[in-house]
């Protein structure tokens, strides 16, 4: 998949653009291949450039004022965290009828995980994720972005509850909000804010023989609730591997950083499932694995 568009106001991008792009702004990589990279991604179009190399160009206006920041601190967080994250390489500008800046980075190895099937070393693949969060908590938040979502869990209540009444039908509405309440009466996080990725779910991760390989896109990292790094023991993990995870991450992540993480988790799952079930069955499909989870009666107290 990924062809299709998935937002009304996207631009449309072909190899043929890329490829003049490439030539007109990077004339010494212009007799390279140029190949679409089968994504689901919703707000980047990836193609591979040669055999090294990743271009990624934005969707929407929204997307394309990342580019700077990615490119910025990819190289601070780069140098702290234990597995490979994407190396800018270039920054390309407006041209060619494109109108945002867009980014060639090193391209990485590896498969991206899918929702419900079983990794071949899911507890150690749980145990990378926690080394991975541990580390980026770690960095030092000076002069760092706020993280797009930095904000308090709560202040999504409202949204969350609407958007469940339009799912009624497709979800199990008495479950969800279950799951929403425990959520909202969760303490909230009283520290400062510390860097998170902010997207770890399936298309952000690479894996390899198993393992924990690379972490990329990071369009949503920033400073904020570490909770929302937690997405990913639903998104990425099924119910024995989660327990797994937490314990790794050690007595940092108590009751209520789980239960937000929870929240998180269904809040994202659910938003997506709304808005992608028609445009991107990749992502509905995890979607509707991870509220799955969040729901099943073995995940309810992890």
């Amino acid at each position: 998949m990924g062809t299709g568009k998935m937002h009304a106001d996207e631009v449309d991008i072909d190899e043929a653009l890329v490829r003049r792009l490439v030539a007109g702004q990077f004339p010494a990589w212009g007799g390279l291949s140029v190949e679409r990279v089968d994504s689901a991604g919703t707000s980047n179009v990836m193609f591979r450039l040669g055999a090294d190399m990743v271009v990624r160009l934005p969707r929407l206006s929204g997307s394309a004022e990342d580019v700077e920041r990615e490119h910025r601190w990819l190289r601070v967080l780069a140098a702290a965290l234990p597995v490979p994250v994407p190396a800018p390489l270039g920054t390309g500008v407006p041209g060619e009828g494109y109108p945002y800046p867009w980014s060639v980075f090193r391209w990485l190895d590896g498969d991206t995980p899918v929702a419900g099937r079983p990794l071949a070393e899911p507890e150690l693949f749980a145990k990378d994720m926690a080394g991975f969060i541990t580390s980026l908590r770690a960095v030092d938040t000076t002069g760092a972005p706020a993280s797009y979502r930095g904000y308090p869990l709560a202040s999504r209540d409202a949204s969350t509850r609407e958007v469940i009444a339009g799912l009624r039908g497709i979800v199990d509405v008495d479950a969800v909000t279950e799951v929403w309440d425990a959520a909202m009466r969760a303490a909230p996080w009283q520290g400062p804010g510390v860097w998170v990725h902010g997207d770890l779910q399936p298309g952000n991760v690479l894996v390899h023989e198993g393992r924990l390989g690379a972490v990329i896109d990071f369009e949503c990292m920033g400073t904020g609730d570490p909770a929302v790094d937690l997405i990913s023991a639903w998104y990425l993990m099924d119910d024995a591997a989660r327990p797994v995870f937490r314990a790794a991450l050690g007595p940092a992540v108590d009751d209520a950083l789980w239960e937000r993480g929870r929240g998180w988790a269904l809040t994202i799952a659910l938003n997506e499932l709304s808005y992608y079930r028609e445009t991107n069955p990749v992502m509905a499909d995890t979607a509707r694995v991870v509220i799955g989870r969040l729901t099943a009666p073995s995940g309810a107290h992890q």
